[in-house]
């Protein structure tokens, strides 16, 4: 059997991507998700991107989702005359939330948030630029809140501004992302990323919003704050997949906690059954040049051992030189990694009691596959619940699910080792169902005579919920 690729390869879509044949070759690289990033570009762009990406879909015959993600609070600072200064060491520096945006000089800038005022207090510690500038908070008057420099260096116009440890209040949605909420509806993206969580209601918030513009789109929480990271397992149950989203949280965390925050999340996740996503500067050296340095080797490869389901690409393929080579080159790290044993076993829920029928059926198909020679695990799915299920547990062992949806189809595409294919079995008798099944994949050169392959299924097809049942047949 041809060995599939299990991680799924999320790409953000940019100018990068703009041109048809990059876009194709990226696509045929091993994209299996596209990002459409809210934060920049008009709505226009992003209509075209999409429209591009089904395009490619219905061309290969391959679903993949897209998602749309918001933007979430601005917490900046505003603009510079010069559109940049240089700060130094032990100097002091103001942040107005009065002063004009365009005003900024060496003394002072406007912010965006004007709250932050009242968020902070003597003593905090400021991070701008991703932490590369560092503020210590002297007091703070009216609109004003009085730094002096820890770290200087650059600081050039619109650079973001975190607390350590959080604390800062921003409501998680702005009046532009329900506004993006609404558009990107209209798209048909099958996630919404939401920024800056802080809570297990500012996602119910985001579901509802969802809803009422008409859209079953699944919602990925992006954890990025102290808060959501202790509100962790709140966030997740209410969440259709959470994102690791490394650049703020490191900030706000710092550099030294992140690596055992992102195990911790990834771990919370898979366990209590949802996709997550690890993302943020996996392959930036990728945005010029044509190899990874070891250590982005490495961060993909330990995020792969620790099972996360998808590894993101942001600016390399929004706005790098050759987005596709980056996605072969990650696709490539992925396969490596996955050839270890530790991805290929698990004792998730081994001692536990399973709460529904299929979550029942779907245990056991694993259990069974990882223990007898099995060649591929069939998922007759409506919803997609039953793979999902499945992807949860580790296995070498591809699962394909089977859908007349194409929003399932989509949808399972992010899920970890989960191969979508469009499959109605309505429109043929029961009884020939898993016999046209096996035949599909035969088809399509997953399976050869003598394999053995697993089958699950729901008595009443075409009605969502009902997997009871599990088979294995053998291939002839």
């Amino acid at each position: 059997m041809i060995t599939r690729r299990r991680t799924k390869i999320v790409v953000t879509l940019g100018p990068a991507l703009d041109d048809d044949k990059v876009l194709e070759r990226t696509f045929l690289a091993g994209a299996d998700v596209f990002r459409a990033n809210f934060s920049h570009g008009s709505p226009e762009e992003h209509a075209k991107r999409i429209s591009k990406i089904r395009a490619l879909s219905k061309k290969h015959n391959r679903e993949v989702a897209v998602f749309a993600d918001l933007q979430g609070p601005k917490i900046r600072i505003a603009r510079f005359k010069n559109e940049k200064v240089i700060l130094k060491e032990n100097a002091k520096f103001i942040l107005d939330a009065t002063l004009d945006d365009d005003a900024g000089n060496e003394q002072m800038v406007g912010i965006d948030y004007k709250e932050l005022p009242k968020d902070v207090e003597k003593e905090d510690t400021l991070l701008l630029d991703d932490g590369r500038i560092v503020f210590k908070v002297l007091k703070k008057e009216g609109s004003r809140v009085f730094c002096r420099v820890v770290v200087g260096g650059e600081l050039s116009n619109n650079k973001g501004i975190n607390r350590l440890g959080g604390g800062l209040s921003a409501k998680a949605l702005t009046e532009k992302d329900k506004e993006d909420i609404r558009f990107a509806a209209k798209l048909e993206v099958d996630y919404f990323a939401i920024s800056f969580p802080r809570s297990a209601a500012d996602i119910e918030e985001a579901k509802t919003l969802i809803a009422e513009a008409g859209s079953s789109a699944g919602v990925i929480s992006k954890i990025e704050r102290v808060e959501a990271v202790q509100a962790i397992d709140e966030i997740i149950h209410v969440s259709d997949g959470v994102m690791v989203a490394r650049g703020d949280l490191g900030v706000e965390i710092g550099d030294a906690q992140l690596p055992a925050v992102q195990k911790q999340i990834i771990q919370r996740a898979r366990s209590l059954d949802k996709p997550v996503i690890t993302a943020t500067q996996m392959m930036e050296s990728m945005i010029h040049n044509m190899i990874p340095t070891r250590a982005e080797v490495f961060d993909v490869a330990n995020a792969v051992l620790d099972n996360t389901d998808a590894v993101m690409l942001s600016a390399e393929t929004a706005a790098g030189e050759h987005p596709d080579v980056v996605v072969a080159t990650m696709a490539r790290v992925c396969l490596g990694a996955e050839k270890q044993l530790e991805t290929q076993v698990s004792k998730h829920r081994l001692e536990c009691r399973f709460n529904t029928i299929d979550e029942a059926i779907a245990m056991s198909a694993m259990y069974c596959a990882n223990h007898v020679d099995i060649a591929a695990i069939v998922c007759l799915t409506e919803s997609g619940q039953t793979p999902l299920l499945m992807s949860r547990i580790r296995t070498g062992i591809p699962i394909f699910a089977l859908s007349r949806f194409v929003a399932t189809q989509r949808k399972t595409n992010l899920y970890r080792g989960v191969h979508p294919i469009a499959f109605d079995a309505t429109k043929m008798p029961s009884e020939k169902i898993d016999q046209y099944a096996i035949q599909l994949l035969k088809d399509e050169g997953i399976l050869k005579n003598d394999d053995l392959v697993i089958i699950t299924k729901g008595d009443i097809i075409g009605i969502s919920g009902h997997t009871n049942s599990m088979k294995i047949h053998k291939v002839s």
